[in-house]
């Protein structure tokens, strides 16, 4: 498995424009497959939202399924 050149990514995010938000996701992202942990049919869920300040740390996410998440943050 080849891995990626994440720094190089980011920059590349940054000039397509995505915001910080999408980012701080991505981040989360990696760090479940990272640790090999199998995510499909589920949502990262921030336990303090990213609308009110929380970051993609790991104290601060957990997997749920996609219709709680959803639920929860309407």
């Amino acid at each position: 498995m080849a891995t990626r050149d994440w720094k190089h990514e980011y920059q590349l995010q940054k000039k397509r424009g995505e915001d910080k938000d999408q980012i701080e996701r991505q981040r989360a992202r990696r760090a479940y497959d990272k640790k090999g942990v199998e995510r499909s049919g589920k949502d990262i869920d921030h336990i303090t939202p990213m609308r009110k300040g929380g970051k993609s740390t790991p104290g601060n996410t957990r997997l749920r399924s996609r219709s709680s998440n959803r639920g929860d943050n309407k």
